[in-house]
């Protein structure tokens, strides 16, 4: 595992294998990656990460513990929480889990225990995801997000936080973090594999994005066509067609054991809601949101950075890996550490891993 310092964020590239592909493919393929890219994994007992058995809190004691909050006093927010049994120490922490794209709270279940044996831990599902609500003609962005968090701090946890994300679950805590100076709500920032936008069009820079970009842009025309969204979607969750949802999960995985048939299931889900399918096509054809390059510079507080280097979706050698390692040591509140044999969702690939790092990491931060 190689301990790097870094500053910066830069959006993800495609994998490699896109440029290999048809062009018919590539129109199937791109949807896919986006739909994998964050849908990460969950079970219901005790498992093997591949370096020990990690804890997982059970799913039915997710659901049954699970609080609803109205944000802006219209949406249906859903969140959990679990407060250490232990006596609060001045090393304890409050921290916010914020999941990925096609994610939610089950997404964390390997962690929640680790740190709730020390710390008060939040989690939730961000609107259009999960148990949340999902609003017919809502236009997702990167900034609703974020604003929806800091709510979700000032309203519900009224204490300042650590905030915990992953993919763009970690694009819109950079967000929150860099909006809420003069509030002093987040107390740090733990970034697992972190977007650099929304969806694919954020990424300018990187050769691949810029070959393929009429392409994007096609797929985006077509995913605003009711009937042409709604095949590709019902393809991709189907739970009768679960060897097509696992064959994606396989790809964004370096420990494959931890995709299974309860992994397809939880994600398959919520993706039968009512309204899954509008917050997808929003997602994948709206704006990509804040460049995270030109945030990063204003977040003062101490921020973590774990990165799976199997990552075929944010690659270290694409521009979001090279940009964070080529700036080790010129800002001391920022620190990386590269996970190696890890894909894109580290917390759920290898929590054991992630947890080497994280709980040290936690216990030290009041001291800064």
């Amino acid at each position: 595992m190689r301990a790097l310092t870094w500053t910066g964020l830069s959006p993800p590239p495609l994998p490699a294998m896109v440029a290999r592909m048809t062009t018919t493919s590539k129109m199937v393929a791109l949807r896919r990656m986006n739909l994998r890219k964050d849908r990460v994994c969950v079970s219901a007992t005790a498992v093997s990460s591949g370096g020990g058995v990690v804890e997982a809190v059970e799913l039915a004691e997710i659901g049954e513990k699970s609080k609803k909050w109205k944000w802006k006093g219209e949406y249906s927010i859903n969140y959990f929480v679990k407060s250490s049994p232990e006596e609060v120490t001045p090393a304890s922490q409050t921290v916010l889990l914020v999941h990925g794209f096609g994610a939610s709270i089950p997404h964390w279940r390997r962690n929640i225990n680790a740190l709730s044996k020390h710390h008060t831990v939040y989690a939730i599902d961000l609107l259009g995801f999960g148990a949340s609500e999902k609003p017919p003609g809502f236009s997702y962005t990167m900034e609703s997000w974020a604003e929806l968090i800091l709510n979700f701090l000032e309203e519900v946890v009224q204490k300042p936080t650590v905030l915990i994300g992953n993919s763009v679950g970690s694009l819109a805590c950079v967000i929150a973090a860099s909006e809420e100076s003069q509030r002093d709500l987040v107390r740090g920032l733990v970034l697992l594999n972190c977007a650099g936008g929304m969806n694919n069009k954020a990424v300018f820079d990187d050769w691949r994005i810029k070959l393929l970009m009429p392409l994007l842009l096609l797929i985006d025309f077509l995913l605003k066509q009711r009937g042409i969204a709604s095949a590709l979607f019902n393809r991709v969750k189907d739970r009768h067609d679960s060897e097509n949802l696992k064959n994606i999960l396989t790809n964004v995985y370096g420990n494959k054991d931890n995709v299974d048939d309860t992994l397809v299931e939880i994600i398959a889900g919520p993706a039968n809601s009512e309204g899954a399918l509008d917050a997808f096509v929003s997602i994948l054809t709206g704006p990509p949101g804040p460049n995270p390059i030109t945030l990063i510079p204003e977040i003062t507080k101490p921020v973590l950075v774990l990165w799976g280097d199997q990552d075929g979706l944010t690659p270290l050698d694409g521009p979001v890996g090279k940009y964070f390692t080529s700036l080790p040591g010129q800002l001391p509140n920022f620190n990386l550490y590269v996970l190696e044999g890890v894909g894109h969702c580290p917390q759920d690939d290898r929590p054991d891993l992630v947890h080497e790092r994280l709980l040290p990491w936690l216990a030290q931060l009041s001291s800064t």
